[in-house]
This record gives structure tokens, C-alpha cells and sequence, in this order.
């Protein structure tokens, strides 16, 4: 006789819905408890940083607005640092502009230590920027700054330009191309990384030295001193002030600012002199980067630095401050 056919024995399907069942309570479980302990770490390292002692601050445009300044003659230069940098970025390189130069480097809003005021976008950051100007009475005949932008803050010195020709003597694009790419995380992340998740994991990251000093590496190269304490310090502080992890989640939610290539090719028409300068093994964008930048804005050739990566103010200070002192030769007074 044949055996009877029919449905599979009862028992595997129970077996089956067990697992499942257990599956779904571990999971549920091992959640409530990394939801918990993600509330306590928080709660225990909720002390915000204070900013150091002896900061500057200047109105711009509404916006409490942090600087440093170097040397008291020569013509000014404006230095304008990119995403998660500050005005402490410029440290090597603007003690060697200001034998020739007055040098100021400010804080763009949600960076450093400057007021945390939103949205953080060029159009907002340009505000400030010519802001900046307006404080420090620079913009008049004689007075016309240099501006250099490092990363995405060569957006914002491309922008000031445009709007504001008549009052800039030079514009540099540092290690960016100004323009907007759409680069940034991932829109996924928006879901992945809540609160309290994003909370922790940002603050878990911002207490790793070892972290900290693998980003700076990558970014910067085997020509940069190594981070000691108070490099450490300057990198992570701005992160860990009022306001800081906020404006850092807003900013991501913007991406990397930049302008459209149509609005960055009208620099072809502002007459003032430009140029470009890159790493020349800076990964973040590709080797054709460079002179295409130069071509777009109407600049000569661009300079490239052997050896640089992506912050060639920190590695390369004499060879950035040799390419600005030559825009100089160039400047509309």
C-alpha cells in the first residue's frame, strides 16, 4: 500500500513558528536593552564643552561670529575653512601670510565656535561672509581681501564673489571645487541614524582618539604633524559645544554645499583674479578635477601640490602660502 499523502507533520511547522516566535523576542529584547543603555550614555555624557577662554567675536549679518586674526600690515586675506573645520584649521598657514598680510579666518555658522544659527546652506554662509566683511570695514578701495575657501567653503568665497565683485581683489579655491554635487550621506542614514542612536554613536566616536587621528590621516597625509592633545582638542571641542550636535545633524541632512556649475561658471565674468589649488594626491576628487575647476572659473592653469592630500593648509603650508602670495601679485586694489 502507498502512504497517504498530505500536509507536512504538524510538529516541524510548531518547531518553525518557535524559532520565529524566540527570533522575535531576542531581537525585541536586544533592543529595549540598546535603547537603554543608548538613553544612560547619553544622559551621562549630556555636559556640553565649554568653548576656550579668549575668543574673538564679531557681529556678521546677524550672526555671533568667532575669528582669529594674524599680522598688522599688508593687504587683507580672508581664509574660509570647509565642512566639520574651523578657523583653527588655518594655524600653519596664516602665521606665514601674515609677514606680508592681515590675515582673518572666522567660523562659519555650525562650525567652530560661532553662533549655531541654521539653515546651513552658501546662501546663508555667503550672508555671513560678506557680513564678516561689513565688521571689519574690509571691501573698500585699497582694503579689497583675497578670499580662500577651502573644500566646500570654496563655495562660499565663489558665491561672495558673484554677489559682491566689486569688493573682493582675488578669490582661491583650495582643495574644492565649489560645486554641488549632491555628495553626503546616504538619505538611508536619515532612518538608520535617530535618537538616541546618532547620539551615541557621534559622541562614542568624538571620545576615540585613535578615530579621530585615523580621519586626520586619511584626510591629510604623511606630511602632517601628528594630532597630539591639543590637535586632538581643536578637531573635537567645536563638536561638543551647545548646539554643536544639532547643527552637525542638519548639516548632513543639507550634504556638502556647493553651487550649480552654470552659477560657478559666471566667475569667468567677475574680473578679479582667480585661482585653483589642490592636493595633488587629494582622492576626494578625481585627477581631472583640478583643471577643470580652472578652465570653470577662468583661472590660470591650476596649482597642484605634490605629495598633498585633502587639507594642504596643515601639510603643505609654505607651498599654499607661495600660491596665494602669487594671486596677490594679481589683486584688484
Amino acid at each position: 500500500m502507498e502512504a497517504p499523502s498530505g500536509p507536512a507533520p504538524a510538529p516541524r511547522r510548531s518547531r518553525l513558528r518557535w524559532w520565529v516566535r524566540r527570533t522575535a523576542l531576542v531581537c525585541a529584547a536586544l533592543l529595549v536593552t540598546v535603547t537603554a543603555a543608548s538613553f544612560v550614555y547619553n544622559g551621562f555624557t549630556s555636559h556640553r564643552a565649554a568653548p576656550p577662554p579668549g575668543l574673538t567675536y564679531v557681529e556678521a549679518a546677524g550672526i555671533h561670529t568667532r575669528y582669529e586674526a594674524w599680522g598688522g600690515t599688508g593687504s587683507p586675506v580672508v581664509l574660509v575653512h570647509g565642512a566639520f573645520e574651523s578657523a583653527g584649521t588655518w594655524s600653519r598657514l596664516a602665521p606665514l601670510l601674515a609677514r606680508n598680510h592681515r590675515v582673518y579666518a572666522l567660523d562659519l555658522t555650525g562650525s567652530g565656535y560661532s553662533e549655531r544659527s541654521g539653515p546651513y546652506a552658501v546662501d546663508h554662509f555667503t550672508r555671513q561672509l560678506l557680513g564678516f566683511l561689513d565688521a571689519l570695514r574690509l571691501g573698500g578701495p585699497g582694503e579689497r581681501p583675497i578670499l580662500v575657501g577651502h573644500s566646500s567653503g570654496a563655495a562660499t568665497v565663489a558665491e561672495a564673489a558673484l554677489r559682491a565683485p566689486g569688493r573682493i581683489g582675488g578669490v582661491m579655491l583650495l582643495d574644492g571645487d565649489a560645486l554641488d554635487t549632491g555628495a553626503g550621506p546616504p538619505p538611508a542614514l536619515r532612518y538608520v541614524l535617530i535618537d538616541p542612536y546618532r547620539t551615541t554613536l557621534l559622541r562614542l566616536g568624538l571620545g576615540s582618539d585613535r578615530l579621530i587621528r585615523k580621519v586626520y590621516d586619511a584626510q591629510c597625509g604623511p606630511g602632517c604633524p601628528r594630532l597630539d592633545g591639543a590637535g586632538l582638542d581643536q578637531w573635537r571641542r567645536p563638536l561638543r559645544v551647545a548646539g554643536a550636535e544639532g547643527a552637525l545633524w542638519s548639516m548632513l541632512g543639507e550634504g556638502v554645499p556647493g553651487i550649480s556649475a552654470d552659477r560657478l561658471a559666471g566667475l569667468r565674468q567677475v574680473d578679479v583674479p582667480k585661482a585653483a589649488v589642490f592636493g595633488a594626491q587629494d582622492d576626494v576628487f578625481s585627477r581631472q578635477t583640478p583643471a577643470e575647476t580652472a578652465a570653470r572659473i577662468g583661472a590660470p592653469a591650476p596649482t597642484l601640490i605634490p605629495g598633498a592630500r585633502h587639507l594642504t593648509m596643515i601639510s603643505s603650508p609654505d607651498a599654499v602660502a607661495a600660491a596665494v602670495e602669487a594671486l596677490a601679485g594679481r589683486t584688484v586694489r
